[in-house]
């Protein structure tokens, strides 16, 4: 396993000493920049989980932490939807990058469902409101056997354990393919 690792993603792919002058696009600094927000979200979201749900509501210091995980959530989102937006445009699935595509895709999908877990469980008015309308929407798909978004404990659960880890572990997959193929060439000019 480990020979075919290296044959592979041989470390010159992995840590590369030069990349081409287009890998310095603000397309690609966007993708950083969502890492780096998606680091401090679980940073942040380990503390709060550590601290408990009466922290984060009454002492200043858990307020804050709440803040920073809050909108470190929102720059992730920005981010991640500006390197979406900009890799679709760019045409960022051709040659044989699809795969790579398609997994930030499904990162993007992963995220939102992580945070409508982490909204619904902030046990404020405004989650109990989404909360109780979600409710009807789910059971309408047939999913609301398997998720009760009323329940905090289940909600709570998940957005602290199942989804945080399979949001790391499918960009760390994405960063993988993108060492694997390299990044997509810009689209030729037409003219």
């Amino acid at each position: 396993m480990r020979r075919r690792i290296e044959r592979e993603l041989p470390i010159e792919h992995l840590l590369p000493d030069s990349e081409p002058a287009y890998v310095g696009s603000w397309v690609y600094i966007f993708g950083v920049v969502s890492i780096a927000a998606l680091i401090l979200v679980i940073a942040s979201g380990v503390i709060l989980a550590f601290f408990g749900p009466q922290w984060w509501h009454v002492s200043p210091q858990g307020l804050f932490v709440n803040s920073i995980h809050f909108w470190s959530v929102q720059m992730f989102f920005i981010f991640m939807v500006l390197h979406l937006w900009a890799q679709y445009f760019g045409q960022g699935w051709r040659d044989g990058r699809a795969a790579t595509w398609m997994v930030g895709v499904v990162i993007f999908l992963t995220a939102i469902v992580t945070a409508f877990t982490g909204y619904v469980s902030q046990q404020n008015f405004d989650a109990q409101w989404i909360a109780v309308n979600a409710k009807d929407a789910i059971n309408a798909t047939g999913a609301g056997a398997f998720f009760n978004v009323l329940n905090f404990g289940q909600m709570y659960g998940l957005h602290i354990v199942l989804f945080p880890v399979l949001v790391a572990a499918l960009v760390g997959f994405h960063v993988v393919l993108v060492r694997l193929r390299g990044v997509v060439k810009p689209p030729e000019d037409p003219a």
